[in-house]
């Protein structure tokens, strides 16, 4: 850190150690992180955003900060980048409380809906038609154990672990009939669930509220090995003789429907047709309400109360799961206007997290103070640091979300 900075030796010792990570502060459990990917259709044909639009900055008209490499972060907070033929819209971390699947996916879908109306500007400038269609969605949740880690607790087993878990109840909230799998991926600090994009933003919420509460369950085990499966055959139900497989990109697992006897994503799931590694026969919707049931204290500890209404009226078929559906409902190919956010949580519902104001503090420009310093924020450097521009000698400064936390109730309020 550059001279000028004044801050206590500890705090220079804290920013000198931080790494570019989804972690948490002191005092907070973990962050969560939404990130969603669409292909994109020109005039009803599929085409790569890059060879369309070139940059997002060709795409929004407000001034965007830049975050790493070709991403931006929009006006309303989240990043948008192309990567690999799709665009894809990030939202920053929020901290694991009550509600937080809740605030990461009210962000998501904000950043939607301004995405869809900087296109639809575009549209009109050019005489075009421009549609997102829903490809994939990831649930990110930090890897922060409770005991000390071990050789049969690391980020690699946990992740192997939950994709035995999680695929059948995510399967009713996160997947269609045309879905081919629920995969989850070790990403060093933190674990990807990997799914469909869900074009209903309340049963999105679901799928990540149900995450956040099994992750951090199974998280506290004492071992990650699949061994401790073995004693919870009929709490937590497997269809046996399904083993996940190697993810087809990047490193992780997927449980495909080609591990399964029957394709589980185009069954009944009120057929009990399957049998478990417990001895019974159950159907897709017994064993997800077997694997919720048994992890219910954590995922009520982090729902929203209204989240925790849908997944309820979901495993008691008082509303629909997409899987009950004939088909991929149309929604999928025209997200931001056939399926777009309703503001169901205002923030009088739901407050903003820390994380997310002080998100919103460094994309507005707001200047800081700290001491006798001002300091202007002017970019970012990945999800958990800002970059900051002193205004005395216009020197370049990095200071971490976990810092500015300490600092944020000045900084929305202009005080020294």
């Amino acid at each position: 850190m550059k001279q000028g900075l004044r801050l206590s030796p500890e705090a220079e010792r804290q920013l000198r150690a931080e790494r570019d990570a989804v972690r948490a502060p002191d005092g907070i459990e973990g962050a969560i992180g939404f990130e969603a990917e669409f292909n994109v259709l020109l005039d009803g044909k599929q085409v790569k955003p890059e060879d369309v639009f070139k940059s997002p900055t060709n795409i929004v008209r407000d001034p965007m900060v830049h975050r790493t490499g070709r991403s931006y972060h929009m006006p309303t907070g989240g990043a948008v980048y192309f990567d690999t033929g799709v665009i894809e819209i990030a939202t920053g971390m929020f901290e694991l409380e009550q509600g937080c699947a809740a605030r990461a996916g009210r962000a998501l879908w904000e950043n939607i809906r301004y995405l869809r109306g900087e296109l639809d500007n575009w549209e009109r400038d050019h005489g075009k038609r421009v549609e997102l269609s829903g490809f994939s969605a990831h649930y990110n949740v930090s890897f922060n154990p409770p005991q000390p880690r071990r050789a049969d607790r690391t980020v690699k087993k946990l992740a192997l672990l939950l994709t035995y878990i999680l695929p059948i109840p995510a399967m009713l909230f996160a997947a269609n009939r045309k879905s081919t799998g629920i995969g989850v991926r070790p990403r060093g600090t933190r674990v990807e669930v990997t799914a469909d994009f869900t074009p209903d933003p309340a049963l999105m919420i679901a799928a990540a509220t149900i995450c956040v509460g099994i992750i951090q369950a199974v998280m506290r085990w004492d071992t990650y090995d699949l061994s401790a499966l073995d004693s919870l055959r009929r709490e937590l139900p497997m269809i046996k003789d399904v083993h996940p497989v190697p993810a087809s990109t990047r490193k992780g697992w997927s449980a495909k429907y080609t591990c399964y006897p029957e394709n589980p994503f185009v069954q009944d799931v009120d057929e009990p047709m399957w049998k478990t590694t417990g001895g019974e026969t159950l159907s897709l919707r017994g064993i997800a309400g077997r694997i919720l049931n048994h992890f219910r204290d954590d995922i009520v500890h982090y729902a929203d109360p209204r989240s925790l209404k849908l997944i309820d009226d979901v495993m008691a078929g008082r509303a629909l799961s997409l899987l009950e559906l004939k088909d991929r409902p149309a929604e999928y190919d025209s997200v931001g206007r056939l399926c777009q956010w309703d503001d169901r949580f205002d923030d009088r519902t739901l407050s903003r997290s820390r994380y997310e104001r002080v998100l919103t503090r460094a994309i507005s420009g707001e200047q800081l103070e700290l001491g006798r310093e001002t300091y202007v924020p002017v970019g970012m450097q990945g999800w958990s640091h800002v970059v900051f521009r002193r205004a005395a000698d216009r020197s370049r400064h990095v200071l971490s979300f976990d810092f500015l936390l300490a600092h944020l109730d000045d900084w929305e309020s202009g005080a020294r």
